[in-house]
């Protein structure tokens, strides 16, 4: 996509004078650029819809624009379909550690996003559930003879008790993809980029979401959780918490396997990926199967 995607964004109609394209590395679904013309620095990102993943460009646009409204993320300049350009941010792109170092501000931008971003996103509303995306996952496993096919079953076993631990919280416009990289820090405020996933649903998947991406120590989560309630976590809570970071764990481990099937961004290794995030998904079920009992 890579070549293609370079001549599109080249031919644009909002350039001024001639532009100049720098590729952005890391993206594992979409072909990004810095591009520099007369009037300045851009990002222009290039992507498809992939119904396997639920992911519509037209929403994430329509999310993308409200998070600049909201004042969350950089303005979107131009946009047709499958492709948009914002401004460029002079800002350091977050590591684990730097999430950690700056839980707070994180939570901060996170809850923001969860209190204003429901008022200014327009068009029809997407969902996110992350346990009716595992299961839509376990089936497009199995319909696509994936090499972990067989586990689909016993993984899917335990979506039911994650879920039954889940408690009554106001719905939240979310993120829903809060890895490291998607916090920038310009030096005075973070910004929040790629809405690609962004949905109606409960705050406690992206705090666990948080957790799940971030290897969060026990006392970080207590610190996470504080911060956004304001005020101590019950156990009820708690419990949720834990069901859902394992269940974030595996739906970023199985996401990494359905791209295997469908995707092919140039050098990104999703077998390594998925590997990666099912042993984060082990962990954090057998933390949860000693605190509240085998699923």
């Amino acid at each position: 996509m890579s070549a293609t995607a370079e001549q599109r964004v080249r031919e644009l109609s909002c350039w001024r004078g001639a532009v100049a394209l720098e590729p952005l590395k890391g993206g594992l679904s979409n072909a990004s650029f810095i591009a520099t013309d007369d009037t300045g620095k851009y990002v222009a990102r290039v992507g498809e819809d992939f119904p396997c993943h639920h992911v519509f460009r037209d929403r994430e646009l329509r999310a993308s624009l409200a998070a600049y409204e909201a004042g969350l993320s950089p303005e979107v300049v131009h946009a047709e379909p499958g492709l948009m350009v914002v401004r460029f941010i002079e800002a350091h792109t977050y590591a684990e550690a730097d999430v950690r170092r700056n839980l707070e501000r994180c939570v901060d931008i996170v809850r923001k996003c969860h209190r204003d971003m429901k008022r200014l996103v327009t068009g029809p509303a997407s969902i996110f559930w992350v346990f009716h995306v595992l299961r839509d996952y376990g089936h497009t496993l199995a319909d696509g003879f994936h090499r972990r096919r067989n586990d689909v079953p016993r993984w899917l076993a335990a979506v039911g008790t994650l879920e039954d631990a889940q408690v009554p919280l106001p719905v939240v416009f979310g993120h829903h993809d809060l890895l490291p990289g998607n916090f920038m820090d310009d030096g005075e405020r973070l910004w929040l980029i790629d809405w690609e996933y962004g949905g109606f649903g409960t705050a406690m998947f992206d705090l666990a979401n948080i957790s799940a991406n971030n290897s969060l120590s026990e006392v970080e989560e207590r610190q996470l959780l504080e911060i956004y309630f304001d005020r101590t976590p019950a156990e009820t809570t708690l419990r949720a918490f834990d069901a859902m970071k394992t269940a974030s764990a595996l739906r970023e481990a199985m996401w990494g396997m359905v791209s295997e099937l469908h995707l092919n961004a140039p050098g990104v290794d999703y077998a390594a990926h998925a590997d990666e995030y099912l042993g984060r998904y082990e962990r954090a079920l057998r933390t949860f199967q000693d605190r509240y009992g085998a699923t």
